[in-house]
């Protein structure tokens, strides 16, 4: 890492604290704000919103200042217009979630910003022409296959960021891991992509700059734009000139599985997949009692612990660390439930 990449990622990580300070103020002044209800809202006081405008601002200032006056990016693999799509596709979702804050959109509407965001990003260049073969060597995917898994990863990350948005920091601090792990593995020899690793550095310093407001108790809340915008990101950087799907996986795995695991669950039980409740894991540890920095620190260790492995893991050792990730993940899902149940069965 060049000495000189620590002025754009101190520089997003300066601006997000700042900027994320006045978009606080301005929600405050507007009335753009999360009330409590008792049930699945239950921080104490009214908190703003539209947090992803100030990680947008900050990341999308610092990488056109890098783009425009160094030749860092376009020296490397990743094409300008890639970045411009990246950056067009994180305004309409930004754009999106702060219509949706104010206005409280219906969900057929809302779903509009993120399908557009990545269909710009596919329409800029944004491709995967191969995959690591587990067994060596790699497997090339045709365009339409390609454009196909691109639509379902990047809405997929798109939304388990968003449904996972329910406790303070969560997101953020996740997200911080997911890009910093990217970074790490394109600076490793095997990859070796400064571009692609500066690109993830600067959203880390975006992230956790806005991460020292939004954790417990927070001060801002990311909103639609922001919890959506964080999963967009990590999904495009797993990809952008090589894949590392299965780091981005290692890292967000647990929270992916569980919103597949509610989804799942929600069919099988006749509720509407976008019924909001608190199904999620993270509220049933929230709800056993372990305060929102516990529960933080429990998915921080766990992304730390398995994105680790994929600085060190071959292509099929990481598909095994993904198998694990997935039977704690079931294991959790199908017990907790029946603890929760043999402890109100005693308590009447």
């Amino acid at each position: 890492m060049e000495l000189w990449w620590m002025y754009p990622i101190i520089g997003g990580f300066i601006l997000s604290i700042l900027l994320t300070d006045i978009v606080r103020y301005f929600a405050l002044a507007n009335n753009i704000v999360d009330h409590p209800d008792g049930e699945r809202k239950k921080h104490g006081r009214a908190v703003p919103l539209l947090g992803g405008i100030a990680i947008f601002l900050s990341f999308g200032v610092v990488v056109l200042l890098t783009l425009w006056t160094t030749d860092h990016f376009t020296a490397g693999e990743i094409a300008q217009r890639q970045l411009y799509g990246f950056l067009l596709g994180g305004l309409i979702l930004v754009t999106g979630g702060v219509l949706d804050d104010r206005f409280d959109l219906p969900a057929r509407r809302s779903i509009i910003f993120p399908i557009v965001a990545v269909l710009v990003a596919i329409l800029f260049g944004l491709e995967i022409d191969k995959i690591t073969n587990p067994a060596g060597g790699s497997i090339v995917i045709v365009d339409r296959v390609s454009q196909l898994f691109l639509f379902v990863w990047l809405m997929g990350m798109t939304y388990t960021t968003k449904l996972l948005d329910g406790i303070d920091g969560l997101v953020a601090g996740l997200g911080s891991i997911a890009v910093f792990m990217i970074a790490m593995l394109a600076l490793s020899a095997a990859f070796f992509q400064p571009d692609v690793a500066l690109l993830a550095l600067i959203a880390f310093g975006c992230f956790s700059g806005f991460f020292l407001w939004n954790m417990h108790p927070a001060h801002i809340f990311l909103g639609e734009g922001g919890s959506t915008l964080i999963g967009y990101m990590i999904a495009v950087l797993a990809v952008i000139s090589g894949s590392k799907v299965a780091t981005a996986l290692l890292v967000i795995g647990i929270p992916a599985l569980d919103v597949a695991f509610v989804m799942v669950e929600r069919l099988r039980s006749g509720k509407s997949i976008k019924q909001a409740d608190r199904s999620h894991l993270h509220f049933k540890l929230y709800d056993r009692g372990l305060g929102q920095r516990e529960v933080t620190l429990i998915y921080f260790v766990i992304a730390i612990l398995f994105g680790a492995t994929t600085l060190i893991f071959e292509s099929w050792q990481k598909l095994i660390a993904l198998g694990v990730l997935f039977l704690i993940m079931l294991f959790t899902f199908l017990w907790l439930p029946k603890k929760q149940k043999r402890e109100r069965t005693r308590g009447a």
